[in-house]
């Protein structure tokens, strides 16, 4: 096989994780082995998890990523925001691999054509960008480069739109291109931000909440009527509209934690969640 030349290099490595491949992998394992998680029972179809610096969001994913520990996925599909501006409302990525400290992840591009062209013909566009600088995406791969027993490709779909319209035809193309490949979707979102901790607490357990009712419509009209707040709302409706579609029957929340874990200052944090979602065997 070729080597793969159309790389996009991390523009985080460094910065939001460490860019040392022995210090990240070690990192990565005690954020694991800290997790202790409750009995998950069925097949984990889906991940909620967070997307800030590994000091802040580090041991909340670990929760997250513990559930699939030494299990295989031939595709891991992550939808994410796009913090930045940009025309488009729905992205993926123009190059053929992402590259991390752990290695690189392979683009399964024939599964981006599929989802380009369904959404096409749904009447919405997919544009691909090159050299993003996209922090929330990304920071997933490390963690599952370090759990996933086997190499994995990737389909990455970032959401500017927060119309639930437009967020179920994604679920559905998303469907149509991984129904017949061993897949594990990935939201990758936070949760309200610059709140006191005690407010933030409740928008985030109304958040929770909402997702699990396994209602994608109820998390972004939380955000509508400023009841709770993702800022991967979009994320997390199209993963929880695909998991139902592929047979996902129950949702838990995992972890729950605050910037403020890591920081001490209660009086403007981020909320981090980690959730699961799984099918019965």
């Amino acid at each position: 096989m070729a080597a793969v030349t159309n790389v996009r290099p991390s523009p985080i490595a460094g910065t939001w994780y460490s860019g040392d491949q022995e210090i990240l992998g070690k990192q990565i394992d005690s954020f694991i082995a800290e997790a202790s998680l409750p009995e998950i029972k069925g097949r984990v179809i889906g991940l909620i998890t967070p997307h800030a610096g590994y000091r802040y969001s580090g041991k909340t994913a670990g929760y997250s990523y513990r559930s699939v520990q030494g299990k295989d996925y031939g595709l891991v599909a992550i939808l994410s925001p796009f913090h930045s501006f940009f025309p488009a409302q729905l992205l993926t990525s123009a190059h053929d691999a992402y590259r991390t400290p752990l290695g690189d992840v392979c683009i399964d591009k024939n599964a981006q054509d599929v989802v380009v062209k369904t959404l096409r013909k749904d009447g919405l566009e997919m544009e691909t960008i090159a050299n993003d600088q996209e922090h929330s995406l990304e920071i997933q791969l490390p963690f599952l480069q370090r759990v996933l027993i086997s190499d994995f490709e990737l389909l990455p779909i970032m959401l500017r739109t927060h119309d639930y319209g437009d967020t179920q035809k994604v679920a559905n193309a998303l469907v149509k291109a991984v129904k017949d490949k061993d897949t594990l979707l990935v939201a990758s979102t936070d949760l309200s931000h610059f709140y006191p901790k005690q407010v933030a607490e409740s928008l985030d357990a109304e958040m929770l909440h909402c997702v699990e009712s396994f209602s994608p419509e109820k998390v972004l009209q939380a955000e509508v009527e400023g009841k709770a707040f993702a800022c991967g709302a979009s994320a997390v409706a199209v993963v929880l509209g695909a998991a139902k579609q592929l047979g996902a029957d129950h949702i838990q929340v995992l972890h729950y934690s605050t910037s403020a874990d890591s920081t001490g200052d209660e009086s403007s944090v981020v909320g981090y969640g980690a959730v699961v979602i799984t099918k019965a065997e």
